[in-house]
């Protein structure tokens, strides 16, 4: 059986962390008698370095006949002189994320034993932490419309807010089906004391939970989710959240399992979907070979998982990953005073290795 995957590099580190994520997933390949196909095509700044757009329709086409997408990352101070809609966030990952109909983002955030000492915060605290964000993805403020107008009080700047019923209703619906397979509690999270649309939000996930008697529906306020989050992280299962708020709470949650080198996610709703790691393009160490690529290796697990029902090709590569830190390997985002530091190709052979070796 072959599977059709748009490659998408990007920026920065994405050209680094990208090739790694494949050796694993051909890997896995042989072990299940899959084969994939990688075609890869220019999004973000290089695409708008090679041919004046983030988002040529040549990858929107490439996508929406893959079977899955990868993306590395997007983005750079190189670019961010440019007009709005030619940025490589703005102008390539809004708009594919609209066009591929993902309006759900899944972002695991389990901590690994063997890293429990790597993260900011107190092993007791954050050990056993094993949660699930929900994060709409293709509403509210991030699309939005957008202006600026002239006032007498100077230049007023207006982003919009705007979310549905609708909108709502599905996102939610998706969390409280994926808590029924995990521990069947929900925390939708919002800031309904404050926002007109996160008092529609708070009623329409009520409304859901009736649909689903055996799992417990909580709501938090997201300045209280983000307190909680580092102060008692194992209380929570599925979180799930409007978009913005779920941006920002995710990149805090990853500090859960030691570093944002560690978060993978997968963007889903349409008929593709996509998979990337939740950081950025990292532009400080692009071109060193410092890059963790596990975000990336455990993005194509959950690849393997959603998009090709492979949920044991899948835990291999957990496995892999969970072994091999075990061992004591780390790159440098990971590495504690004194732990030897190994590369973006080291880590990514390592994986690879000791899945061939299983």
């Amino acid at each position: 059986m072959e599977h059709r995957i748009a490659v998408l590099p990007g920026d920065g580190i994405g050209v680094e962390i990208v090739p790694e994520a494949l050796k694993v997933l051909e890997m896995v390949g042989e072990r299940y008698n899959r084969r994939f196909r990688f075609t890869q095509g220019l999004i973000g700044g290089a695409a708008y370095d090679a041919v004046g757009t983030p988002l040529p329709p040549e990858t929107v086409n490439l996508c929406q006949n893959s079977d899955a997408v990868l993306l590395g990352a997007v983005g750079g101070p190189k670019w961010d002189h440019l007009p709005v809609h030619l940025r490589p966030e703005a102008g390539a990952l809004l708009p594919l994320r609209k066009v591929l109909g993902l309006y759900a983002n899944l972002r695991p955030v389990a901590l690994f034993e063997p890293l429990v000492d790597a993260s900011t915060l107190k092993p007791e605290v954050i050990s056993g932490t094993d949660l699930l964000v929900i994060r709409e993805l293709t509403g509210g403020l991030y699309f939005g419309e957008k202006k600026r107008q002239q006032t007498v009080e100077g230049v007023q700047a207006v982003d919009t807010l705007v979310y549905n019923s609708q909108e709502i209703e599905r996102i939610v619906r998706l969390a409280f089906e994926m808590a029924r397979q995990r521990k069947k509690h929900v925390t939708s999270v919002d800031k309904a004391n404050v926002l007109e649309s996160s008092r529609l939000w708070r009623e329409i996930a009520t409304q859901v939970a009736v649909d689903y008697p055996g799992v417990e529906l909580n709501h938090m306020y997201v300045d209280n989710c983000a307190m909680q989050l580092v102060r008692a992280p194992r209380q929570f299962d599925v979180i799930v959240t409007e978009n913005m708020f779920g941006d920002i709470l995710t990149d805090q949650a990853s500090m859960l399992t030691g570093s944002i080198g560690m978060l993978a996610s997968a963007s889903i709703g349409g008929s593709v979907a996509l998979y990337e790691p939740a950081h950025g393009s990292a532009p400080d160490i692009a071109g060193q070979n410092k890059a963790n690529p596990i975000a990336t290796i455990l993005s194509v697990a959950m690849m393997l998982e959603i998009s090709f029902h492979l949920p044991e090709a899948a835990h291999l590569i957990r496995r892999a990953v969970a072994d091999v830190l075990a061992d004591g390997y780390r790159t440098g985002d990971l590495a504690q005073p004194g732990q030897p530091v190994v590369g973006t190709r080291e880590m990514g052979d390592l994986v690879r290795n000791r899945i061939a070796a299983m």
